[in-house]
């Protein structure tokens, strides 16, 4: 329950007492300041709190925006302060001081001069960006005139449907889903439909959407393809409905994560069945479209984690595509480039309707390759030419990206780091002495030989703190290493179910490494050193599956890859559900994570 607490005399006429209640807020009255601190007192120490100002006129949505909003301890638009129960202490001691400053009677603006107070306090208050909405206290009837006007003037539930779109999104998006999705999501708000619900029937309708391109069929790959484009209309609704009610929460920002990818896995993982009905094995195509676009995703994640508080953030590179932007159609260009998930499905739904699934993995591994190079290229350039000194948040984040096990934490300790390689270069050189290998020579001793030498090269990029030009490289040469080679040697077994067990067993990791992310975002640090350890850091991984490799028979492998890949999942899996479930129920601070650009 919320507690409004309303100061000074009701105005004859004014709405803000049935507007409080209409957002759930239970109101009471203070006559005076002394009241208001009263009130306050009285309030559940668990329940939300709102002081408003008897005068205030506004727009509905605007008091939606600075009350309700779950993700901010203290919020505040004129004439109104909210506080959530964390930061409760410091809105009852600011309330104190305007109390004893100016005397019982003195409750004109006490919103307002709360919330200076507060700001004295060093207080991070919340102001949102109300845009054309109105809010204010009038000093008197003809200004009170005005501005109810002004509140006329403007379409509230306009304002809040435009609003409920994400600011920045993908040209599909925007301009074939958005225009439609957002009233989808004010029918979902108004019949009391939660963010998460439709992020679940979201996932449903994708996990049918694999299904139905299973069946190898061309009516079922046609049904695939129209289902995988209502699953994303799904997706671009549960996040529009998050804003437009302000329903956000930290359970919900995970879902919305790690559904995205269980979707779009899933789906390559039907087409891949699909073909199999068919005749055509593209199991090694699946994987490699699932390993490319993780990688995509852990160069976009490494990169914005080094730089989440760099300071002197500025290159030359960044100032020519802030130029670029600014001539309008090559923002589009620009996005359509990277090919971002909207676009990307509806490319994989249009091609997995018309053609056939060895073709759809083609173009998908061509568009995605084109689309990595474009933006991994951009980003090595602002990085080499900005002046940016990375912080030991930053280097701490991207340690924990690195997932390094503890055959590296022994080498460390044994002094890896005397081999004084850049962290970038002994991350690539990893890379390579245990990819290069598998490709040449296979399930091989010699390969066993190069591992152990990659595991080494691994310990010494992370043996000193990764903030140099190009350390957020680290943790992708890693996810490459480790997934390809899964995927050269489950392919060189030639073996029915090899490959997809080395599908399994990617995927497993990958969304080990995904909540990693997650987690990092949410300000909840990495997963605990007990769960990386248990399933080996990637070098260990990386390791067993060479040596698995080479000691098995390629039927054995296969049953080998299931085993971890099932055991790895298992780990993984539960530690992480445990983990946000807990972290929701326990009050963690909403966040609204907006994602990959749709």
């Amino acid at each position: 329950m919320s507690t409004a607490i309303l100061t000074g005399q009701p105005v004859p006429g004014s709405s803000i007492e049935g507007d409080l209640r209409s957002l759930g807020f239970d109101v009471k009255v203070a006559a005076h300041t002394s009241d208001a601190e009263t009130l306050l007192a009285q309030v559940p120490g668990e329940d939300r709190v709102a002081v408003v100002d008897a005068r205030f006129v506004g727009h509905v949505h605007a008091l939606r925006l600075g009350l309700t909003d779950p993700r901010f301890p203290l919020a505040a638009i004129p004439g109104a302060v909210t506080a959530q129960p964390a930061a409760r202490r410091q809105l009852v001691r600011a309330l104190a001081r305007e109390n004893s400053a100016g005397g019982a009677t003195a409750v004109d603006s006490l919103p307002d001069r709360v919330v200076t107070a507060l700001d004295v306090d060093g207080a991070e208050v919340r102001r949102p960006d109300l845009g054309s909405l109105v809010a204010a206290v009038p000093a008197d009837p003809q200004a009170r005139n005005e501005i109810r006007q002004a509140v006329s003037a403007v379409d509230d539930e306009a304002v809040r449907l435009k609003s409920a779109v994400k600011a920045r999104d993908g040209f599909f998006t925007t301009f074939f889903i958005s225009p439609y999705s957002r009233y989808l999501a004010r029918w979902c708000a108004r019949r009391g439909l939660t963010p998460n619900q439709v992020t679940t029937a979201s996932l449903l309708t994708a996990l049918i959407a694999a299904g139905c391109a299973a069946t190898g069929t061309r009516a079922g790959f046609v049904a695939a393809g129209v289902l995988l484009i209502a699953s994303f209309v799904l997706d671009c609704t549960d996040g529009q409905l998050a804003r437009y009610s302000l329903q956000y929460s930290t359970l919900g920002a995970w879902l919305d994560a790690t559904f995205d990818r269980a979707k779009e896995y899933a789906y390559y993982a039907g087409l891949a069945l699909g073909a199999a009905r068919g005749g055509d094995d593209v199991w090694a195509l699946a994987l490699g479209a699932m390993i490319l676009q993780t990688c995509r995703h852990v160069v976009d994640f490494s990169f914005n984690e080094a730089n989440h508080d760099a300071s002197a953030n500025t290159s030359p590179t960044a100032a020519l595509s802030d130029k670029l932007d600014s001539v309008g159609w090559t923002v589009w260009v620009r996005r359509m480039i990277v090919l971002p998930i909207g676009e990307r499905w509806a490319m994989i739904a249009v091609l997995t309707a018309v053609t056939t699934p060895r073709l759809t993995f083609y173009v998908l591994l061509v568009g995605c390759a084109l689309a990595a190079g474009y933006t991994t290229a951009g980003r090595v350039l602002r990085s080499v030419t900005r002046k940016a000194r990375r912080t030991d948040r930053a280097a701490e984040a991207l340690a924990d990206l690195a997932d390094s096990g503890p055959l590296s934490a022994l080498l460390v300790r044994a002094g890896a780091g005397r081999l004084r390689l850049p962290a970038a270069v002994a991350a690539a050189l990893a890379a390579l002495l245990v990819v290069v290998p598998a490709l040449v020579w296979g399930a091989a001793w010699a390969t066993v030989g190069c591992a152990v030498l990659s595991v080494l090269a691994s310990a010494a990029a992370v043996a000193r703190p990764l903030k140099g030009a190009l350390d957020w490289l680290v943790p992708p040469f890693f996810r490459a290493a480790e997934y390809v080679t899964v995927l050269v040697l489950a392919a060189e077994a030639d073996v029915n179910g090899a490959l997809p067990a080395a599908f399994g067993l990617v995927a497993a990791v990958a969304y080990h490494h995904y909540d990693t992310v997650y987690r990092i975002r949410g300000d909840a640090g990495a997963p605990p050193a007990w769960l990386v350890r248990a399933i080996g850091g990637h070098e260990g991984r990386t390791l067993l599956v060479v040596v698995l490799a080479t000691v098995l028979s390629a039927s054995q492998f296969t049953v080998a890859l299931t085993v971890l890949a099932v055991a790895v999942a298992l780990l993984v899996l539960v530690e992480s559900i445990r983990f946000w479930v807990a972290s929701h129920l326990g009050g963690a601070p909403a966040v609204h994570d907006e994602g990959e650009t749709a």
